[in-house]
């Protein structure tokens, strides 16, 4: 029996399964990295009339999603 990998599915009509399954996993982790940005931004925040920059903002939620975005590798691709 053949094992069926992702980059497989031009055969079998599954394509359109893995845009589904990789766009929820990207909506989710833009989801997950705006809300961990938010409470990062509102602990800088409260102390010492420091203000948290839209190029600050950015940059955390891209590390956010980096690192959200290696933990899902690592979970898919089998190493857990």
């Amino acid at each position: 029996m053949k094992t069926l990998t992702l980059l497989e599915v031009n055969n079998l009509g599954l394509g359109g399964f893995l845009l589904i399954i990789i766009l929820i996993i990207l909506f989710v982790a833009l989801v997950v990295s705006v809300i961990i940005t938010l409470i990062v931004k509102l602990i800088y925040e409260s102390g010492n009339n420091k203000t948290f920059s839209k190029k600050q903002f950015i940059q955390t939620m891209l590390i956010c999603m980096l690192v959200f975005g290696l933990i899902s590798g690592y979970i898919c691709g089998g190493g857990f």
